[in-house]
């Protein structure tokens, strides 16, 4: 299996490094910056020794690199910096992940393609608009890290192990994400019946603030330790064909009462991409805030350039 990474920054480049290690198949590092790519993927093959792994990575420039790739996963991008949020991102990162699409579309159309370029939503709309491809085999990050983000703050608050919580977050990639506190599992037991109603609003602010607390500790740059491990369980679930329940950004045609936007919601993913988006009894509130963010992101992805 070819697995290819488009954009060598820091997300990319560690993405890179897990599904290496994890043997998910030949990895292609791709940038527009001549060099950088290349000195990446040597840097990593230098590690084969030590890890005692024998994956195979390349880092290359050349677009036409990515001819047989059957998974195509776009990190290409700005990163934000403090103070900014994704929407300021939209159209700078539009004309990037545009000439990204088309090159995929020339190159590997048969490929699934993994977008993570912020603002994460409306460029998987925007992507899908311009390859054209289906909505199974073309879809987003999504809510997969926002849910490990609350599941992660959810442990530091009880002082659990992560791994006995199931964190569940739906809606845009943003400040307009839905944690689920009643679908929250912690050892089993609904979050909402865990801990009481201002806990919960704590936490669940923090986990919408927490990509910008992230960008605002930095200084410069944002986030990739936690995003490379959410792609790259998604490539796994892929590649292995675990058809697993992932929150992914999907596009919405009736599921939920939405049609025709873009929002993360838990799919069930194997090796042909998106077998079935699971849909959750939301509450009549928690309905109505998912729609109101599906609308937001179908107009802001209508404006930008066909």
């Amino acid at each position: 299996m070819k697995i290819s990474i488009i954009g060598a920054g820091n997300v990319g480049s560690l993405t890179a490094m897990r599904i290496a290690q994890d043997g998910l198949g030949d990895v292609l590092l791709l940038d527009v910056v001549k060099g950088r790519a290349a000195g990446k993927a040597m840097d990593l093959e230098d590690a084969r020794p030590v890890l005692k792994y024998n994956y195979h990575i390349k880092g290359s420039d050349d677009k036409a690199e990515l001819k047989g790739s059957d998974i195509v996963v776009v990190t290409a991008g700005l990163a934000r910096t403090p103070g900014m949020s994704r929407q300021d991102l939209l159209l700078k990162n539009a004309q990037i992940l545009k000439d990204v699409c088309l090159n995929i579309k020339r190159q590997a159309s048969d490929a699934i393609v993994i977008i993570v370029t912020n603002p994460l939503d409306i460029m998987t709309l925007y992507a899908l608009k311009i390859t054209g491809f289906k909505p199974n085999k073309l879809f987003g990050m999504g809510s997969s890290l926002d849910s490990a983000r609350f599941t992660n703050l959810i442990a530091q608050e009880l002082t659990l192990a992560a791994t006995d919580i199931e964190g569940v977050v739906i809606g845009v990639h943003g400040e307009g994400m839905l944690p689920l506190p009643g679908f929250t599992k912690v050892k089993g037991v609904s979050l909402d019946e865990f801990i009481d109603d201002k806990k919960i609003e704590s936490l669940i602010r923090r986990t919408v603030n927490r990509g910008a607390e992230i960008v605002e500790s930095l200084g410069t740059g944002s986030a990739f330790f936690a995003p490379s491990a959410a792609i790259a369980a998604i490539v796994k679930a892929i590649a292995k064909d675990e058809k697993r329940t992932v929150g992914l950004c999907s596009y919405l045609n009736g599921e939920y009462g939405i049609k025709g936007t873009c929002l993360g919601v838990p799919c069930r993913l194997g090796k042909h991409g998106i077998e079935k988006i699971i849909e959750l009894d939301l509450s009549p509130e928690e309905k109505s805030k998912l729609a109101e963010s599906g609308s937001l992101v179908a107009q802001a992805a209508a404006q930008l350039p066909a």
